[in-house]
């Protein structure tokens, strides 16, 4: 009788665990997908580097991989996808998100951070990357401050095929000092009090570890918060105050290059976007408030911009603290001046959303916010494909060529005449599998 019983028991587990992988495996994407060869045919398709239009475009996809573009001679005995009269562009990259976060659903954001576990930021996670994904984002790079590494959980159920997603660059945690940007405050002493391993750190020798800490557990790159914020973790952090000396900073850098990784600094004022560039940072992170001597530091060492300028027009919720909506106000006319003054100079900058702090199937509306601003459409474009791949360091992505993934999105309509097309992608694919048509 009890081996009748466990064996029932048995059944019934088996048959739960077949449910679930049907509720937790994309429909569209299977391991036959992904090895299989087709036509990818449109009426045109967007060729980024060159800021132009050509037609036709037929692509020949083999393995996950664009084999051809328009060759001289069709293969006829490949499965034929035919988009119609619509445009192919490269996949998406935003190169900052919170995949894992989520500011305006649920328990109020400003004590979500003591209430929430790992795993629910994970499983938040779920749902936000489709959102992004089907909004044609294939890859990002997640820059969330979460303790436990969600985003790295992430990644790897999005690597291993069981849930849809981009492809994710996870920075674990942010890299702070105590009571700084990145840091949660505001609680009793005891609750949520992080060290090195959480990414708070002080002094060089603490600086170091908290990198080579977030090395181990699988991170792709380190986030560092060189000085104050607006959406304050810290609230009695200035919004633009250098937080890390130039000497903590250097070592971060040093550490994270050490072991392959880049370095985004988080920072809005002058003097600490400055010490970060010299320190060596790949990326400068919203970059509030620029000088003439910023961006020639900047272009001197190469390091990239990455402005988020549709979050500098967006309503904040009512719930926000009144010392969060002060320093949004305080930075809105900086931000766009130096945004305008980052461009002009020729600065290198790539596309980042800060989505999660606003909704996440709305990260597309920060290509029209650049534009609105002084980018150019092809530029805006441009930031979100091969100069957004530049900035992750990989060549096999970011814009339609012969050897590059099939990381391919549709449009309706051409976006260097309409932007706005870009809220409304059509068609996506990942690594030649079909998520969205």
């Amino acid at each position: 009788m009890n081996g009748l019983i466990l064996h029932r028991s048995n059944e019934k587990l088996i048959s739960v665990f077949i449910v679930l992988l049907f509720v937790i495996l994309p429909f569209s994407a299977s391991s036959t997908d992904a090895a299989s060869s087709f036509i990818l045919k449109a009426s045109s398709m967007l060729d980024v580097r060159n800021a132009k239009i050509v037609s036709p475009a037929t692509l020949i996809i083999r393995n996950g991989i664009i084999d051809a573009i328009n060759p001289a001679t069709i293969p006829k005995n490949l499965k034929v996808i035919d988009l119609g009269d619509q445009i192919l562009l490269p996949g998406l990259i935003d190169m900052h998100t919170h995949i894992t976060s989520d500011y305006f659903t649920g328990d109020d954001w400003t004590i979500a951070i003591a209430k929430q576990t790992t795993a629910d930021w994970a499983l938040q996670g779920v749902k936000f990357s489709r959102d992004v994904l089907n909004a044609g984002f294939t890859t990002i790079r997640d820059l969330g401050a979460q303790p436990g590494f969600p985003d790295v959980a992430l990644m790897r159920a999005i690597d291993a095929g069981f849930v849809e997603g981009p492809d994710i660059w996870p920075a674990g945690h942010a890299i702070s000092i105590t009571g700084g940007h990145c840091d949660w405050t505001g609680y009793a002493p005891g609750i949520i009090s992080l060290g090195p391993e959480g990414g708070i750190a002080d002094g060089v020798a603490e600086a170091i570890k908290a990198v080579r800490y977030q090395a181990k557990f699988g991170v792709r790159v380190i986030k560092v918060c060189a000085t104050g914020g607006v959406y304050s973790f810290s609230q009695n952090a200035e919004v633009g105050a250098q937080q890390y000396s130039i000497e903590e900073l250097e070592v971060i850098v040093r550490e994270a290059h050490k072991l392959g990784l880049k370095v985004a600094a988080h920072a809005h004022g002058t003097i600490g976007i400055n010490a970060a560039v010299m320190a060596g940072v790949d990326s400068i992170e919203h970059g509030s408030i620029l000088t003439e001597e910023s961006v020639e530091l900047m272009k001197a060492n190469g390091t990239f911009l990455v402005p988020q300028t549709y979050l500098n027009e967006f309503e904040l919720p009512p719930e926000t603290p009144a010392e969060t909506v002060a320093k949004n106000n305080y930075l809105k006319p900086l931000v766009v001046a130096s945004l305008k003054l980052a461009y002009k100079s020729g600065v290198k900058m790539a596309f980042g959303s800060d989505n999660g702090v606003f909704p996440h199937n709305n990260t597309a509306l920060e290509f029209n916010a650049l534009v609105r601003n002084g980018i150019s459409e092809a530029d805006a474009l441009r930031m979100a494909t091969i100069f957004a791949a530049q900035l992750l360091g990989v060549e096999d992505r970011g814009e339609l060529a012969q050897g590059k993934r099939a990381d391919i999105i549709a449009v309706s309509t051409n976006p260097l005449e309409d932007i706005r097309v870009m809220e409304a992608v059509t068609f996506v694919m990942k690594e030649g599998v079909i998520y969205k048509n």
